[in-house]
């Protein structure tokens, strides 16, 4: 990992299928200004704008071969969005604002106190925290205390597609959202298979449960892959949502380790995810 130009893998593997961008919602755009800028801002030795504003250039030139307008950077940081704001737009912002926010963590990760890819994760963490909080709030969520019957089991589903509602309907995903309990895949050379009224009983059983989680045209997907390669590690905006949606329910819920962005159809990038509940 991080061997690689964004030249180099926009040339290896680029996303015909994201020339045509869509608007991006006010309220999706919003609260992701608010989790982002407020956690990049936060970082040590953090300067000014101008090198995201010129990751957000080269970003554009390359992957949709379109000049950055005038102020895109500073309208998302300051949440002014008269003019829509479109996905491949969004796609620049996010993939400038973590690839600065993960670059500062390597160069100063003597000053942290885990290793550099532990720190970024945990910047993807506060991230999804800050975001989570926001669209719990808007979409007034009633979230199950715990996981203790088929009664919670049920709310989390809502909740989870509540969620997955709101980030189709703002545009974050274009196509379609899953997030499914019911599982039979080849995983690390074992073959996971469960069902879903299965999934509290393995839970309390075995201290472990599966979900898969499916994205149709994640906006943030040419960008996950290019930081991946470039960088070593990716956003996952919605997927940290998620996980801080389990973690206020007294579960760790996350896409397992080896997950890699690249390989999956932009219609169906799927997630392998491993739910225990959290330690005390």
């Amino acid at each position: 990992m991080g061997q690689k130009t964004l030249n180099q893998i926009v040339e290896e593997q680029p996303f015909s299928d994201y020339a045509d961008w869509w608007n991006m919602g006010h309220a999706f755009l919003g609260f992701m200004s608010e989790a982002i800028v407020s956690q990049w801002s936060q970082l040590d030795h953090n300067g000014d704008l101008g090198l995201v504003n010129s990751h957000v250039s080269e970003y554009l030139n390359v992957v949709y071969g379109r000049e950055a307008r005038v102020s895109l950077v500073e309208n998302f940081v300051d949440k002014t969005f008269s003019q829509p704001m479109q996905s491949g737009e969004f796609d620049a912002l996010s993939y400038a604002f973590y690839r600065s926010a993960f670059e500062l963590i390597k160069n100063h990760i003597e000053e942290y106190d885990n290793s550099l890819e532990r720190e970024r994760r945990l910047f993807t963490k506060r991230v999804g925290k800050v975001f989570f909080g926001q669209v719990h709030s808007h979409l007034n969520l009633k979230l199950p205390a715990d996981l203790n019957d088929d009664h919670d089991f049920l709310k989390l589903k809502e909740c989870i597609q509540q969620v997955g509602t709101f980030l189709k309907a703002e545009g974050y995903l274009r196509d379609h959202f899953n997030f499914l309990f019911t599982l039979d895949v080849e995983h690390a050379n074992r073959k996971i298979v469960q069902a879903e009224s299965e999934f509290l009983g393995d839970l309390k059983r075995n201290g472990i449960a599966y979900a898969m989680y499916e994205m149709g045209y994640p906006v943030i997907l040419p960008s996950a892959v290019y930081l991946y390669h470039t960088i070593g590690e990716a956003q996952h905006h919605s997927s940290r949502t998620i996980e801080e949606l389990f973690g206020l329910i007294g579960y760790d819920a996350q896409e397992t380790d080896d997950f890699d962005p690249t390989g999956f159809p932009s219609d169906l990038v799927v997630e392998l995810w491993e739910i225990e509940p959290l330690q005390e």
